[in-house]
Protein backbone atom coordinates (compact mmCIF):
# COMPACT_ATOMS: atom_id res chain seq x y z
CA UNK A 1 0.00 0.00 0.00
CA UNK A 2 2.77 2.03 0.98
CA UNK A 3 4.45 1.89 -2.80
CA UNK A 4 1.00 2.51 -4.52
CA UNK A 5 0.75 5.69 -2.43
CA UNK A 6 3.86 6.33 -3.04
CA UNK A 7 3.35 6.38 -6.84
CA UNK A 8 0.58 8.24 -6.86
CA UNK A 9 2.69 10.95 -4.55
CA UNK A 10 5.59 11.25 -6.80
CA UNK A 11 5.68 14.37 -8.75
CA UNK A 12 6.22 12.59 -12.02
CA UNK A 13 2.61 10.74 -12.14
CA UNK A 14 0.69 13.77 -11.68
CA UNK A 15 2.84 15.24 -14.23
CA UNK A 16 2.08 12.08 -16.59
CA UNK A 17 -1.59 12.41 -15.68
CA UNK A 18 -1.63 15.93 -16.83
CA UNK A 19 0.06 15.29 -20.57
CA UNK A 20 -2.53 12.55 -21.20
CA UNK A 21 -5.09 14.71 -22.96
CA UNK A 22 -1.74 15.75 -24.94
CA UNK A 23 -1.63 12.07 -25.99
CA UNK A 24 -5.17 11.93 -28.33
CA UNK A 25 -4.27 15.99 -29.92
CA UNK A 26 -0.54 14.43 -30.71
CA UNK A 27 -2.55 11.42 -32.53
CA UNK A 28 -4.94 13.68 -34.44
CA UNK A 29 -1.69 16.24 -35.50
CA UNK A 30 -0.31 13.27 -37.28
CA UNK A 31 -3.06 11.74 -38.42
CA UNK A 32 -2.63 13.49 -41.65
CA UNK A 33 -5.96 14.77 -42.16
CA UNK A 34 -5.83 18.31 -43.97
CA UNK A 35 -8.01 19.81 -40.63
CA UNK A 36 -5.29 18.11 -38.10
CA UNK A 37 -4.55 21.72 -37.07
CA UNK A 38 -7.81 23.00 -36.64
CA UNK A 39 -9.00 19.80 -34.92
CA UNK A 40 -6.25 20.91 -32.06
CA UNK A 41 -6.94 23.69 -31.02
CA UNK A 42 -9.86 23.80 -29.71
CA UNK A 43 -8.76 20.74 -27.09
CA UNK A 44 -6.05 22.77 -26.47
CA UNK A 45 -7.76 25.64 -25.36
CA UNK A 46 -10.06 23.90 -23.29
CA UNK A 47 -7.54 21.94 -21.31
CA UNK A 48 -5.43 24.82 -20.47
CA UNK A 49 -9.01 26.84 -19.20
CA UNK A 50 -9.50 23.80 -17.33
CA UNK A 51 -6.17 22.98 -15.38
CA UNK A 52 -6.10 27.11 -14.98
CA UNK A 53 -9.67 26.94 -13.29
CA UNK A 54 -8.75 23.77 -11.35
CA UNK A 55 -5.74 25.14 -9.96
CA UNK A 56 -7.70 28.64 -9.15
CA UNK A 57 -10.85 25.91 -7.20
CA UNK A 58 -7.83 24.60 -4.79
CA UNK A 59 -8.03 27.50 -2.11
CA UNK A 60 -11.62 28.04 -2.28
CA UNK A 61 -12.15 23.77 -1.64
CA UNK A 62 -9.90 23.85 0.95
CA UNK A 63 -12.38 26.28 2.50
CA UNK A 64 -15.20 24.66 2.01
CA UNK A 65 -13.69 20.82 2.53
CA UNK A 66 -11.80 22.13 6.14
CA UNK A 67 -11.13 18.35 7.23
CA UNK A 68 -10.89 16.66 4.07
CA UNK A 69 -6.99 16.00 3.28
CA UNK A 70 -7.62 16.12 -1.03
CA UNK A 71 -7.62 19.50 -1.10
CA UNK A 72 -4.45 20.12 0.57
CA UNK A 73 -2.80 17.45 -1.48
CA UNK A 74 -3.75 19.13 -4.63
CA UNK A 75 -2.32 22.92 -3.28
CA UNK A 76 0.91 21.16 -3.12
CA UNK A 77 0.67 20.54 -7.09
CA UNK A 78 -1.26 23.99 -7.68
CA UNK A 79 1.76 25.45 -9.44
CA UNK A 80 2.12 21.48 -11.48
CA UNK A 81 -1.76 22.50 -12.91
CA UNK A 82 -0.37 26.19 -13.68
CA UNK A 83 2.61 25.19 -15.59
CA UNK A 84 0.29 22.19 -17.65
CA UNK A 85 -2.33 25.30 -17.94
CA UNK A 86 0.11 27.26 -19.68
CA UNK A 87 1.55 24.60 -21.62
CA UNK A 88 -1.57 23.92 -23.29
CA UNK A 89 -2.20 27.69 -23.92
CA UNK A 90 1.31 27.95 -25.55
CA UNK A 91 0.20 24.56 -27.63
CA UNK A 92 -3.36 26.27 -28.30
CA UNK A 93 -1.50 29.42 -29.57
CA UNK A 94 1.29 27.64 -31.67
CA UNK A 95 -1.60 25.76 -33.02
CA UNK A 96 -3.77 29.13 -34.00
CA UNK A 97 -0.23 30.81 -35.55
CA UNK A 98 0.10 27.74 -38.08
CA UNK A 99 -3.66 27.33 -38.65
CA UNK A 100 -3.98 30.94 -39.53
CA UNK A 101 -0.57 32.14 -40.86
CA UNK A 102 0.03 35.60 -41.19
CA UNK A 103 -3.72 36.74 -41.14
CA UNK A 104 -3.41 36.03 -37.69
CA UNK A 105 -1.10 39.06 -37.77
CA UNK A 106 -3.73 41.81 -39.74
CA UNK A 107 -5.86 44.56 -38.07
CA UNK A 108 -9.18 42.55 -38.95
CA UNK A 109 -7.98 39.67 -37.15
CA UNK A 110 -6.68 40.91 -34.16
CA UNK A 111 -10.10 43.30 -33.99
CA UNK A 112 -12.15 40.55 -33.00
CA UNK A 113 -13.35 40.19 -29.37
CA UNK A 114 -12.38 36.59 -28.99
CA UNK A 115 -9.21 37.29 -30.40
CA UNK A 116 -7.38 40.10 -28.47
CA UNK A 117 -8.56 39.08 -25.17
CA UNK A 118 -7.34 35.34 -25.98
CA UNK A 119 -3.66 37.08 -26.91
CA UNK A 120 -4.17 38.84 -23.55
CA UNK A 121 -4.89 36.09 -21.63
CA UNK A 122 -1.81 34.29 -23.26
CA UNK A 123 0.52 37.34 -22.35
CA UNK A 124 -0.72 37.58 -18.56
CA UNK A 125 -0.09 33.71 -18.50
CA UNK A 126 3.69 34.35 -19.34
CA UNK A 127 5.11 35.24 -16.65
CA UNK A 128 2.93 33.40 -14.15
CA UNK A 129 4.44 30.23 -15.60
CA UNK A 130 7.86 31.74 -15.84
CA UNK A 131 7.81 32.55 -12.20
CA UNK A 132 6.74 29.26 -11.46
CA UNK A 133 10.20 27.90 -10.05
CA UNK A 134 10.91 27.38 -6.49
CA UNK A 135 13.79 29.71 -7.39
CA UNK A 136 11.57 32.47 -8.25
CA UNK A 137 9.66 32.41 -5.02
CA UNK A 138 12.16 32.85 -2.97
CA UNK A 139 13.66 35.27 -4.70
CA UNK A 140 10.03 37.09 -5.43
CA UNK A 141 9.50 36.59 -1.85
CA UNK A 142 5.70 38.51 -0.71
CA UNK A 143 5.56 39.61 -4.36
CA UNK A 144 5.36 36.40 -6.10
CA UNK A 145 1.66 36.10 -4.63
CA UNK A 146 0.73 39.46 -5.69
CA UNK A 147 2.13 38.66 -9.01
CA UNK A 148 0.43 35.16 -9.12
CA UNK A 149 -3.08 37.14 -8.58
CA UNK A 150 -3.23 38.24 -12.02
CA UNK A 151 -4.52 34.50 -12.50
CA UNK A 152 -8.01 36.21 -12.40
CA UNK A 153 -7.16 38.58 -15.00
CA UNK A 154 -6.45 35.71 -16.89
CA UNK A 155 -9.34 33.53 -15.93
CA UNK A 156 -11.75 36.83 -16.94
CA UNK A 157 -10.02 37.26 -20.43
CA UNK A 158 -10.42 33.02 -21.03
CA UNK A 159 -13.68 33.60 -20.17
CA UNK A 160 -14.66 35.64 -22.68
CA UNK A 161 -11.95 34.53 -25.54
CA UNK A 162 -14.33 31.31 -24.97
CA UNK A 163 -17.62 33.01 -24.55
CA UNK A 164 -17.10 34.83 -27.68
CA UNK A 165 -16.00 32.15 -30.43
CA UNK A 166 -18.65 31.63 -32.96
CA UNK A 167 -20.59 34.84 -32.46
CA UNK A 168 -20.42 33.98 -28.91
CA UNK A 169 -21.48 30.16 -29.59
CA UNK A 170 -18.87 28.86 -26.89
CA UNK A 171 -21.17 31.48 -24.26
CA UNK A 172 -22.76 27.88 -22.96
CA UNK A 173 -19.20 25.57 -22.80
CA UNK A 174 -17.00 28.64 -21.37
CA UNK A 175 -20.15 28.93 -18.50
CA UNK A 176 -20.08 25.22 -17.58
CA UNK A 177 -16.18 25.02 -16.57
CA UNK A 178 -16.36 28.65 -15.34
CA UNK A 179 -19.98 28.87 -13.50
CA UNK A 180 -18.37 26.19 -10.72
CA UNK A 181 -15.10 28.29 -10.39
CA UNK A 182 -16.78 31.39 -9.87
CA UNK A 183 -19.59 30.05 -7.13
CA UNK A 184 -16.45 28.88 -5.30
CA UNK A 185 -14.84 32.55 -5.32
CA UNK A 186 -18.24 33.95 -4.48
CA UNK A 187 -18.08 30.93 -0.99
CA UNK A 188 -14.72 32.20 -0.42
CA UNK A 189 -15.56 36.04 -0.32
CA UNK A 190 -18.50 35.72 1.90
CA UNK A 191 -15.64 33.13 3.97
CA UNK A 192 -13.12 35.63 4.73
CA UNK A 193 -15.85 38.66 5.01
CA UNK A 194 -17.71 36.76 8.26
CA UNK A 195 -14.57 35.60 9.47
CA UNK A 196 -13.48 39.34 10.13
CA UNK A 197 -16.96 40.29 11.22
CA UNK A 198 -16.05 37.55 13.75
CA UNK A 199 -12.88 39.29 14.67
CA UNK A 200 -14.49 42.64 15.12
CA UNK A 201 -17.61 41.89 16.82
Amino acid sequence: MTTVKSFFNHPYTFWLILSLPGIPILLSLTSGTPDAVESALHPTGEFAARFMIISMMITPLMLLFKTANWPRWMKKRRRYLGVAAFGYALAHTILYLIDEGTIAFTAGEISNLYIWTGWLAFFVFVPLAITSTDGWVRALGTRWKTLQRFIYAAAILTLIHWAALHNWGGIGPALVHFVPLGALEAYRVWYTLKRRQLRTA
